[in-house]
């Protein structure tokens, strides 16, 4: 019998969490939230139902367990500030044009189909960490110098505002390139510009 490490098991572990979770999220983006069933998952990863049930044991908890994924954040980065910068807004340019294909049209079908409690402590949590996201990014550019004499935290709040308020826009309809990167210029400008004062 040959002896598996626990480092090594532990390994494969994730590995396995990931690649369920990656196909996971690849499902949500397709059908959204109400129409997935976990014979989706289970196709989409190649994975027995015994393997993904020792997991999860239900949709939903792979939804938020997909939501959790989804939401952590590189810290620490190599590139130029602006270079980062650009690759967040494009990004969410990306998921703002391809909205019928995006894992934020399955988040609201999710929180539309839950009772109230759940949904405040749902969106408190994805706000908290979207903000995290977003002042690390930005903090990350006062790190480099490049941006100065703004307030973080309000002009995280400004980004978070404006990348929500397109994305309920994108829900009804398709959203035109030039509105997305009119509101993005905005954006930009508040950082190099001294924030809402400069």
């Amino acid at each position: 019998m040959i002896a598996i490490s626990r480092p090594h098991f532990e390994k494969q572990r994730k590995d396995k969490l990931r690649k369920i979770l990656d196909a996971a999220r690849q499902v949500f983006c397709r059908k959204g939230f109400l129409a997935v069933k976990m014979q989706d998952i289970i196709d989409e990863c190649g994975i027995s139902r015994g393997g993904i049930y020792v997991y999860f044991s239900s949709v939903e908890e792979v939804f938020l367990a997909v939501l959790e994924q989804r939401n952590k954040v590189v810290t620490k980065w190599s590139e130029p500030f602006e270079v980062v910068l650009d690759n967040f807004m494009a990004r969410q340019k990306e998921r703002l044009m391809n909205f019928e294909n995006s894992l934020f049209r399955a988040y609201c079908e999710y929180i539309f189909s839950q009772p109230k409690e759940v949904i405040r402590v749902l969106r408190d949590t994805q706000l908290t960490q979207l903000r995290g996201s977003v002042e690390a990014i930005l903090n990350y550019g006062v790190s480099q110098d490049v941006i100065k004499g703004i307030d973080i935290p309000q002009i995280a709040v400004h980004f978070i505002v404006t990348i929500d308020g397109l994305s309920v826009l994108a829900l009804g309809a398709a959203l035109p390139e030039e509105i997305i990167d009119e509101q993005f210029a905005i954006l930009t400008k508040l950082l190099f510009k001294g924030g809402l004062n400069g």
